[in-house]
């Protein structure tokens, strides 16, 4: 677990920042500082995301839907949901919380 202030960070001059907050079995939550510089990505995750946009804004696609986010804004990613970040302004701040699913016994 990392101790730190959530608004306390440097933008990177190209792409995100990722930092591991907390991670346990079921759950990892990463904050995100973007620069307004990044390399669209699509992701097809295993496990299921939530996320706030805490400061700044960007642009999302989302299963094939174009999405704007703004401070405030959250939104639930279920597992293997295709998402891009097309475009963020400079200094924007995310919290993810990703969420695996239980192991079988």
């Amino acid at each position: 677990m990392t101790d730190l202030n959530l608004f306390y960070y440097t933008v990177p001059p190209t792409g995100e920042a990722f930092t591991t907050l907390l991670q346990d079995k079921n759950v990892k939550i990463v904050r995100i500082v973007s620069s307004n510089n990044i390399e669209p990505t699509e992701y097809h995750q295993e496990e299921d995301e939530w996320v706030v946009l805490l400061e700044g804004e960007a642009e999302m696609e989302i299963d094939g839907k174009r999405r704007t986010l703004k401070r405030g804004d959250t939104l639930f990613l279920p597992a293997h949901t295709p998402h891009t970040v097309l475009r963020t302004a400079r200094g924007t701040l995310w919290l993810a919380v990703h969420i695996y699913p239980a192991e079988k016994s």
